[in-house]
């Protein structure tokens, strides 16, 4: 029987209610937590057996070449982690531009050339260290084992799979790791990943020790080379996870908490500063005017963040100047109801992802994301250990009079970022660990999920479930197919130029939401996953 895989009618999901919960955007990458959990294991160590088994589900998304971020709850306290990877050590804006012309204004968006050091095993292996319980070496065994015996493929990752491969086919080891018939698997495929699990087997021996400066590290060494690339096993060696304090903003009474710069989150933080200026709970919760809005404070802030965010220590204002009441009150009386702008950024100064979020009942609660970057990020797979690498490298700028100078390529240096985990607290105590994948949509689903559940009381699966939009630049939004007829003539009335998107898998992100019930003492959560991908939620 060849079924039709597409469903012709609305399907909509319900919330899960357990003690112990898993959220992701693949079956066997939930189970492959909840796996820890029966075992005995916390949150942690459930987040990072899922982060390592969706590297092989999800490939189009992460990979062992990933970087990541997390926030987490340790029944105490809030942590940061920023994984995201530096650059190589040879890594100027003359060793691009000698090789790709005077005119490049980035480094390339695919090949060698695009990679940064991976930082997602290292984000698994500080998790564990620091909060785990069970060995690092069992929380890799499901991976192993799917990547070995396999896994059939589904609808969405199919569909991004063969949408992905005219274009990097020809990229060095893709084809021989992904494109096993000549072409990308068909829906219900089997799809095995050897190479994978050899590089997950060495990780969990060594406890990363293997990736970062062993011999996975000097693999890669020796296929950048042959393929023209400068990253050595040496910068590999030197690459750390940092633990970070999470930046954050008040809003209707709750706390909502991002991953401070480089990485994006801090646009989730402005928009809703600029909201709160506004009575937007009033407004009719799918209309146009509540749409508007947000749209409105989604530009301003995006507007600042392309133009300062990059390493803090590159940065010329502090998230602090960002985030000044002040400062984002005079943001919000730029935004006319009755049309549409294209804001410039302000002066704060005075004078392809994959999002998963685990929780266990003794309250530990983790936000955790990886990626690839754009889909299968740089297409370079190293073909002894599987490694598939991210393309991270392309979110630096070669040119110094550019839109945002901190963001100029040096050695060691991250670059400006898109992924990023949130989290929600009330008066000191964990609310919700949440997050919506998908480039530059992802703080606008955090902004937009948050303001369903605080400003208009929906669920977390219905805020999960809702259309979307997606600013892009200027006045150029997207809309998903399903909101409402009038609210997009609406918007398109006020000078949006507003275009209709069917596909949801990256133009309107997917979010995975773990809400908390009970405090001080947990009773439970109520876990929500985004119909856009193959996701579940689980618990017990």
């Amino acid at each position: 029987m060849q079924f039709n895989y597409s469903n012709p009618y609305t399907s909509t999901r319900l919330p899960v209610f357990a003690r112990n919960v898993v959220s992701t955007s693949h079956p066997l990458a939930a189970q492959a937590g909840l796996r820890m959990l029966w075992q005995g294991g916390n949150a942690v160590d459930a987040a990072i057996a899922a982060a390592a088994a969706i590297t092989l589900t999800e490939p189009v998304s992460c990979g062992l070449g990933s970087d990541a971020f997390c926030i987490l709850w340790d029944g105490k306290e809030l942590h940061g982690l920023n994984a995201s990877g530096h650059a190589p050590q040879t890594w100027t804006p003359e060793y691009f531009k000698r090789k790709y012309g005077d005119d490049a204004k980035t480094p390339p968006k695919r090949g060698i050339d695009s990679v940064t050091v991976p930082g997602a095993v290292a984000s698994w292996v500080a998790m564990s260290e620091r909060f785990g319980k069970l060995p690092f070496e069992n929380l890799l065994q499901p991976a192993i084992e799917i990547a070995e015996r396999g896994y059939l493929l589904p609808v969405v990752v199919q569909q991004k799979w063969a949408a992905a491969t005219p274009e990097l086919q020809n990229q060095p080891g893709f084809a021989q790791n992904f494109l096993p018939w000549g072409r990308a698997p068909n829906v219900g495929e089997l799809f095995t990943f050897p190479a994978a699990a050899k590089g997950l087997r060495a990780i969990a021996k060594s406890k990363g020790q293997a990736f970062y400066g062993g011999e996975i590290a000097h693999a890669i060494e020796q296929f950048s080379t042959k393929h023209g690339g400068s990253i050595t096993a040496r910068d590999f060696a030197n690459y750390k996870a940092e633990w970070v304090t999470p930046i954050a903003q008040n809003y209707r009474g709750y706390t909502l908490h991002e991953i401070p710069p480089n990485g994006q989150g801090i646009a989730a933080l402005i928009a809703l500063g600029i909201l709160e200026n506004f009575d937007i709970a009033s407004l009719q919760v799918d209309g146009v005017d509540s749409q508007h809005l947000q749209i409105e404070a989604m530009k301003l802030a995006f507007a600042d963040v392309y133009r300062y965010v990059a390493e803090p220590s590159a940065m010329e204002v502090t998230p602090a100047q960002m985030l000044d009441p002040s400062y984002l009150k005079s943001r919000a009386r730029l935004i006319d109801m009755n049309r549409a702008q294209d804001f410039g950024a302000g002066n704060p100064v005075k004078g392809g992802t994959i999002y998963l979020s685990t929780a266990d009942e003794n309250g530990m609660m983790v936000s955790f994301i990886q990626s690839n970057y754009m889909g299968f990020g740089s297409g370079c797979v190293e073909p002894n250990f599987g490694i598939s690498l991210q393309n991270r490298g392309h979110g630096f700028s070669l040119n110094a009079q550019g839109l945002n100078p901190a963001n100029l390529v040096a050695p060691g240096k991250r670059p400006f970022h898109t992924i990023i985990p949130a989290f929600l607290s009330k008066d000191g105590q964990p609310v919700m660990s949440y997050g919506v994948m998908g480039a530059n949509m992802q703080p606008q689903g955090h902004m937009q999920t948050l303001v369903r559940m605080l400003d208009y009381q929906q669920n977390p699966q219905a805020a999960c479930d809702a259309p979307r939009w997606r600013y892009n630049a200027g006045l150029e939004i997207n809309v998903e197919a399903s909101l409402n007829h009038d609210t997009a003539q609406g918007l398109q009335a006020r000078g949006h130029q507003v275009g209709v998107i069917n596909d949801s898998y990256q133009d309107f992100g997917a979010g995975q939401f773990i809400w908390r019930a009970g405090n001080p003492k947990v009773e439970g959560y109520v876990v929500a996953s985004d119909a856009r991908r193959d996701g579940l939620a689980a618990g017990f």
